[in-house]
């Protein structure tokens, strides 16, 4: 005599096929910063997309010494970073300007004001290190003898 209640061999094949046809359905998702690094790259002549280590895409580019974006930080959601000569060139400031727009979709006029208001702040009045925000963006700007940076976040809440 057999029974007729499936037994639990066939009921477990048959969740794990389904499980399996699941995850093989999604498609496969890029990383943000991926994403905006070929984007960037695309955009803006002469950048390179160097290398990815986690969450943070490397770039070169001829007017600055060190590019970066970076996501899924503790308080932010993705950063900018350039690092460029202490006193920066018009050019320096037009790349920031553009990256800027790309990464944060926002205007590439409000984004060079806001990125050469913040590298113009730092002098003997305000000192090496100036903290501001511009357009829902958080801009951090640092210099020492030889070079100047600027580290550009959003919030994870924005």
């Amino acid at each position: 005599m057999t029974s007729r209640r499936p037994s639990r061999r066939s009921i477990f094949l048959a969740v794990a096929l389904s499980l399996v046809a699941a995850f093989a359905a999604s498609p496969a998702r890029a990383d943000r910063c991926d994403d905006s690094a070929k984007e960037l790259a695309n955009n803006i002549d002469k950048l390179k997309v160097n290398f990815k280590a986690r969450n943070t895409v490397y770039m070169t580019h001829p007017s600055a010494k060190e590019l970066s974006v970076a996501c899924r930080g503790d308080k932010f959601a993705i950063e900018l970073y350039v690092k460029g000569a202490r006193k920066p060139k018009p050019e320096f400031f037009t790349l920031v300007g553009a990256m800027a727009a790309v990464v944060f979709s926002i205007p590439k006029d409000d984004a060079t004001t806001g990125s050469s208001r913040c590298l113009k702040r730092m002098g003997i009045l305000r000192g090496d290190k100036v903290t501001m925000r511009y357009r829902r963006l958080n801009m951090e700007c640092q210099r020492s003898k030889t070079e100047a940076s600027i580290a550009i976040t959003r919030g994870k809440d924005e």
